[in-house]
């Protein structure tokens, strides 16, 4: 019997060969928080009948289903590639370094169709057994990365599901040793691209990618359930800076609307030769939109700066990955 709370929870994915077809979870990650929920659309007639006060609870029924929510988890050194590959689109086969146990993973921004998941969480009862919850059909439309001062660099990862199994085996979860990448191993770089540089003074970074899609498709003969949401709108890539006012760098930026290459990694622990362990995002293109400077009292001037991430007409945005994972 598991504890009967949250700490006796679990939750599992893999990917899905096809939209909305339950098949069993092989990973199991550590996560901080989830609010994975089925929503069900329903229709109550409304018809007159002589002297009835109250709708018929016969006449109610259950037009559409949906799944969505967010699972917010800290980012560590295994583990992580499914929910990057559903995010950014790319299949991606990890790429072994020499003769090494090191493997690349490059996920770059393309289109996420195929790109699905089956994600199933356990939730403990008050007795101790552990009710099953499989959400089918999977997208993520969207993420947040974020580290801070003294932090944990963390994910939270927006769901867009077609439906849930209350029926499934609950998988047995298993959990790899893994370690959180953190604000000790972060590197925050401008620049031309490739060639960005170190930017001192840097407490705070978050970045946000939003694939917007069209997460509506439901269509006659489907049962009331969608077909997989396809993209309806350009990406949209966001973040914000927090600082020290120690050089002028993203001021000037601000001031003059021109581009930089941004990159914001985090190194771990070595795996092999001169392989470490990897977390990267690369945007060739981000523009400072708003908050220079101001002072507001004795304190060291603290500037946030917004910005947003754009096409620099030749390189896409891109998440690397460096771990031991021979497998997305």
């Amino acid at each position: 019997m598991a504890i009967g709370s949250g700490l006796g929870g679990q939750l599992g994915m893999v990917a899905e060969v096809t939209y909305g077809t339950f098949v069993a979870p092989t990973r199991f990650l550590e996560f901080t928080k989830e609010s994975l929920v089925l929503k069900k659309t329903t229709a109550q007639s409304a018809g007159v009948a002589a002297g009835r006060l109250l709708p018929l609870s016969s006449r109610r029924v259950l037009t559409q289903l949906e799944v969505a929510g967010s699972i917010d988890l800290e980012v560590t050194h295994t583990g992580m590639g499914l929910l990057l590959q559903a995010l950014m689109g790319t299949t991606v086969t990890p790429v072994q370094q020499g003769a090494t146990t090191a493997y690349l993973q490059t996920h770059t921004l393309a289109d996420n169709w195929g790109k699905f998941l089956t994600i199933q969480k356990g939730v403990p009862l008050t007795t101790g057994t552990v009710t099953d919850k499989s959400f089918v059909g999977c997208k993520v439309v969207g993420a947040e990365f974020s580290c801070e001062v003294g932090g944990m660099l963390e994910a939270s990862f927006e769901i867009d599901g077609r439906d849930c199994s209350e029926s499934q085996t609950l998988a047995s979860a298993s959990y790899p040793s893994r370690k959180p990448f953190h604000f000790g191993q972060m590197a925050f770089k401008t620049g031309t691209f490739s060639s960005e540089t170190a930017l001192d003074g840097v407490r705070k970074v978050s970045v946000k990618i939003e694939r917007p899609m069209a997460t509506d498709r439901f269509y006659a003969g489907q049962a009331g359930l969608k077909k997989e949401p396809i993209a309806n709108d350009l990406v949209k890539i966001s973040g914000s800076i927090e600082m020290d006012y120690v050089n002028t760098t993203l001021d000037d930026l601000h001031t003059s609307d021109a581009a930089t290459s941004m990159v914001w990694e985090f190194v771990g622990a070595n795996i092999a030769s001169t392989f470490d362990e990897t977390f990267r995002i690369t945007l060739p293109a981000i523009k400072i939109d708003e908050a220079p400077p101001t002072i507001e009292g004795f304190e060291v001037i603290k500037p946030t700066y917004q910005f947003t991430g754009l096409y620099d007409g030749t390189n896409q945005p891109v998440i690397t990955y460096m771990s031991t994972d021979t497998a997305v």
